[in-house]
């Protein structure tokens, strides 16, 4: 929503994960506190970063934002490598979700079904309060005209870092979430955030729904062809986008002016 090209979502991701982790190790934080304050502890970090340096690039070619979100990505990547280590450590499901389900078609771990509805819930709610409510439309209306908003009294750079801010819970909440299904290590965010970059490109900047269809749709497509020709599992979602960009470059829901 906010044109800002920001490569360190892998790395709010990544330490969503580790807030969830070092919560239980040094806290006793359970799993469902961990899913609200870890993100809000990631946010509180996005919120200081977008006020300090991301705020002096707006305006300028999105470029510079790639760029120093890059940079920070390499900069928190290390710092937490010297901290936690370079290896991973395990993070267990809560006991609540552990075990199977029986989904009519045969067994699935009851965590990963948690996981799913979880992150349907979540995107159902972030596209309702963008789409449907008064906030939703103020963020809107910052991004695509921030001056005219402005002179209705709305405070735009508030708006703006505060909708930051709640992008990086969001990544955050995604870390907590697959935590307890992979190893919480530093380089974990690195392994999701080219597959993200594709799927914004494929949904169309600016598309909340497109993102979350885009989203979903990827994934299936991705688990379908490692089944089927598993060395093209990496590698079908940016045929995909090569697809999609040659026909229509502001991607599947996005519309043209949008373009980047």
């Amino acid at each position: 929503m906010l044109r800002v090209v920001n490569f360190a979502h892998g790395v709010m991701y990544m330490l969503g994960a580790f807030a969830a982790y070092y919560g239980a190790q040094l806290l006793g934080l359970p799993f469902f506190a961990a899913l609200i304050v870890g993100p809000i502890v990631v946010a509180i970090f996005g919120v200081i970063l977008e006020f300090s340096l991301l705020r002096r690039l707006y305006g300028l070619d999105p470029i510079y934002n790639l760029l120093l979100t890059f940079a920070i990505t390499l900069v928190v990547v290390d710092l937490v490598r010297l901290v936690a280590g370079a290896l991973g450590s395990p993070y267990s499901a809560p006991d609540q979700l552990s075990g199977v389900v029986d989904l009519g078609f045969g067994p699935y771990p009851s965590y990963r079904v948690f996981a799913i509805v979880a992150s349907l819930v979540v995107c159902a709610i972030v596209w309702y309060v963008i789409e449907r409510t008064p906030v939703g439309s103020r963020i809107r209306a910052a991004t695509e005209n921030p001056i005219l908003t402005r002179a209705f009294g709305i405070n735009v750079p508030l708006l703006v870092t505060l909708t930051f801010g709640c992008g990086v819970a969001l990544a955050a909440f995604a870390g907590v979430l697959a935590a307890p299904m992979t190893n919480v290590e530093p380089g974990m965010g690195e392994k999701i955030i080219i597959n993200t970059f594709a799927i914004v490109v494929i949904g169309g900047m600016g598309s909340i729904a497109g993102s979350i269809l885009t989203g979903f749709v990827l994934g299936i497509v991705q688990v379908l062809a490692a089944l089927l020709f598993a060395q093209l599992s990496d590698t079908a979602i940016f045929i995909m986008m090569v697809i999609v960009l040659l026909f229509r470059p502001w991607g599947l829901f996005g519309k043209p002016e949008t373009a980047v």
